[in-house]
């Protein structure tokens, strides 16, 4: 592409403008319209990569580039093509005159900018973030290099799109070749730091970071040590701007202190707010609070959920601990370039000292630790290396390596640094969630206890990352269809975040949404249907309407309507998910297809097949081309397209299409994995159909032997499976063999029903 400098025959490539650590920025004109544009093309993907690591980052590339496409306000950059040549991915952007805060500081040789223009830069970037995070859109790299100023004073922010890929494809080591997360540390949120989920709330703590900086000549942490700076962020109090710069307005050091606060809760609603606040204080409205800023300290009786860095007066320093993907990470370039560090200067040896657990939460009959020797950096960082590995192996669906790869992490971990370290643990963490997608729940659940225990001895019952081990146990009792259990974990959870977070936190959020999902495996459908609804309501208004945590609420409500048997509004509610992932997505986004497919389920529920029929094979053909043809997905969609051939009568076919997804399934899946044996019902299904009855009653008895193999003989897929063949011995006229089994399958049903009282 280099040579031609031509690109897809139209954009002509005529002089770099900018390169980072995602690819280059080149002026180019578009041939076919006579126009300048800028091209942001992405780093080559060349043999090298992995066949599926590429197919996945093309995907993503395709769906970011969509969502940057659809942005449309004055204050965000216009996208206007995108595609692949020759192996490098590449946006169209229009082609902005000015230059970008980072520049214009290097220009001003690190000196803050004048005041007036400063309140400016506010405004406009306020207005832009307001609308972008009502379209349920979150920047995550907001910087001074990410927004522009152009020449006739419109500010401009860069980079949608872009920052969220590296955030959600999580390949970022891959494709810098840094250690560097994604996310500046100078201009990154508390949150961003930890690990936590994050919403529009961190944009405006990293912009915050951002006008501390043009307002002050430096950002709010200038060290130059990366840990020293995310510390800072976590721990520290920024000074306020106006010791360094007393000009500043009162109400702009207020508003610059409100976006850096460490909660998320303790920050402006949102920029409209923000908007608001500066037009108030341009006009001499005075602010409805003060703040009076104080340097923190955290005391030891500090919220087991917060990071601590220094204790009470008089205590030796705790150890200042980050997660473990900021290992190894640089400072970056920050916008002033080498102005003289300031801040709260923090202890070195509290940023690397031996990590030491919550004794207060150990019990008394516990002897004391045996001190650890203190393992080596490049041992630490070859094992977050390959940890990170796996959760790449996991994001393309390679579980099993996944699991094998965290396995062998976990144990090296737990020699190095002790059983209850924080990295060992989410090792441990990430052993179960593989389990859990291999089909070995059992397995997982021993190991999320085992997470869960050692992170409430650590850390508190109360912990984020406690609750998340708690949360997870629920999922794959759930899988175990102990449901009732589930329950009860969901309840203690839901009620511990609610306590500490608040009914409207995302993460709570998210414990609802689970409860309401357990619900309706509990047969309480009509309070599962209700609670699904509200938490769709909240998320809505906490995240938007389009979000896609909005959106899965929204699915699982049309899934308990289908539950109800009111198909016709789940057959609605579907489609109507379907397409919100289409516009916000992309269509050949996998939760675009997940909802297809539901849509399919839905028409055959409502006695459409030929419309589920012809929807079955567009999605087999679309799964087939963006997961490939053995992909389980792929493999559901040519199943429920067999489905539907049986309800057309179309026996034959239908048997011909189980057989060839439940060879594939137990190819790809395993003999044992539910998928496979539900195709193997499926084939027994279609026997029967056909009047082969003895041939059903085979693969029956195999199905139910598997699933009791898996579950237990009381597990209500095992008794369905007995069910379905004491049918065929009916079939067959072997009355007295049917009877008997009916009458041990309604025994256990029995037994079980008491148990789960």
């Amino acid at each position: 592409m280099a040579d031609t400098r031509l690109i897809q025959g139209r954009y002509r490539l005529l002089e770099l403008i900018g390169r980072g650590g995602m690819g280059e920025v080149w002026r180019a004109r578009d041939e076919s319209l006579g126009r300048g544009v800028a091209v942001k093309c992405l780093k080559p993907l060349g043999p090298q990569h992995d066949p599926s690591f590429t197919r996945v980052l093309r995907e993503r590339f395709r769906r970011e580039a969509r969502v940057a496409a659809a942005l449309q306000h004055r204050g965000v950059t216009v996208v206007h093509d995108f595609g692949e040549c020759d192996g490098v991915l590449y946006l169209v952007m229009e082609l902005l005159e000015g230059r970008n805060l980072s520049q214009l500081l290097e220009d001003n040789k690190a000196h803050p900018l004048a005041v007036p223009d400063v309140v400016e830069i506010t405004e406009q970037v306020s207005h832009a973030l307001a609308y972008t995070h009502d379209q349920g859109i979150v920047h995550r790299d907001l910087k001074p290099a990410n927004i522009m100023r152009l020449t006739d004073g419109t500010v401009k922010i860069c980079d949608f799109g872009i920052a969220r890929l590296g955030h959600d494809i999580g390949f970022t080591s891959r494709l810098t070749g840094t250690g560097i997360a994604m996310g500046t540390p100078h201009y990154m949120s508390p949150e961003q730091i930890s690990g936590a989920p994050v919403d529009h709330r961190s944009d405006l703590y990293s912009l915050g970071c951002v006008l501390y900086e043009i307002a002050t000549g430096a950002p709010p942490f200038d060290l130059d040590d990366a840990w020293a700076v995310l510390v800072g962020h976590r721990d520290t109090a920024p000074t306020p701007p106006r010791e360094h710069r007393p000009e500043l307005p009162t109400f702009f050091e207020h508003l610059v202190l409100d976006l850096l606060a460490k909660e998320p809760e303790a920050r402006p609603h949102d920029a409209r707010q923000l908007a608001h606040q500066i037009a108030d204080g341009r006009a001499g409205t005075p602010p409805a609070a003060l703040r009076v800023p104080t340097v923190v300290v955290r005391p030891t009786g500090a919220r087991p959920d917060q990071p601590q860095g220094v204790t009470g007066h008089g205590s030796a320093p705790r150890e200042l601990r980050l997660p473990s993907w900021t290992r190894g990470m640089t400072t970056g370039k920050k916008a002033g370039g080498g102005s003289a560090p300031r801040g709260t200067p923090l202890d070195a040896a509290g940023l690397t000292g031996e990590w030491t657990p919550r004794t207060d939460r150990l019990a008394p009959t516990v002897p004391p630790r045996q001190k650890r020797p203190t393992p080596s950096p490049a041992l630490l960082s070859a094992l977050t290396g390959r940890h990170n590995a796996g959760l790449s192996l996991g994001r393309l669906d390679r579980w099993e390596e996944a699991g094998e790869v965290h396995r062998a992490v976990a144990a090296e971990r737990e020699h190095a640094l002790g059983p209850d370290h924080p990295d060992t643990l989410a090792s441990r963490y990430e052993v179960g969630f593989a389990l859990s997608r291999t089909g070995r729940p059992a397995d997982a659940l021993r190991e999320y206890d085992r997470v869960a225990a050692g992170r409430e001895r650590a850390l508190g019952p109360d912990h984020p990352d406690t609750l998340a081990a708690r949360q997870e146990t629920a999922y794959v009792l759930g899988q175990l269809a102990r449901h009732f259990e589930a329950h009860q974990v969901y309840a203690a959870v839901l009620a511990s975040r609610e306590r500490t977070m608040g009914a409207d936190h995302p993460d709570t959020l998210r414990c609802r949404h689970n409860l309401a999902f357990n619900l309706s495996r509990l047969g309480r459908l009509e309070d599962a249907y209700r609670m699904a609804l509200d938490v769709a309501t909240a998320r809505a208004g906490v995240l938007g309407p389009g979000h896609p945590d909005t959106l899965v609420t929204q699915y699982e409500v049309a899934y308990t309507l289908g539950q109800l048997g009111r198909w016709n509004e789940a057959l609605e509610t579907y489609r109507e998910v379907a397409e919100a992932r289409r516009q916000a997505l992309g269509p050949d986004h996998l939760d675009t297809l997940a909802a297809r497919y539901e849509v399919g389920i839905s028409l055959g529920r409502l006695g459409h097949s030929v419309e589920a029929l012809a929807l079955y094979r567009d999605l087999v053909d679309d799964r087939t081309r963006v997961q490939g043809p053995d992909h389980p997905e792929t493999l559901r969609a040519r199943h429920g397209l067999g489905v539907n051939l049986g309800r057309l009568g179309r026996w034959e076919e239908a048997l011909a299409v189980a057989r060839h997804v439940g060879a594939r399934r137990e190819r790809v899946l395993g003999a044992d994995h539910l998928d496979t044996l539900v195709s193997h019902r499926e084939v027994a299904v279609s026997l029967g159909w056909l009047g082969r009855w003895a041939d059903a009653l085979t693969e029956y008895r195999q199905v139910a032997a598997a699933r009791e193999r898996v579950f237990g003989a009381d597990h209500p897929d095992a008794l369905a499976s007995r069910n379905d063949e004491a049918h065929c011995l009916e079939q067959l006229g072997r009355g007295a063999e049917a009877a008997d089994l009916y009458r041990r399958v309604a025994a256990l049903r029995q037994q079980r029903g008491s148990q789960g009282q």
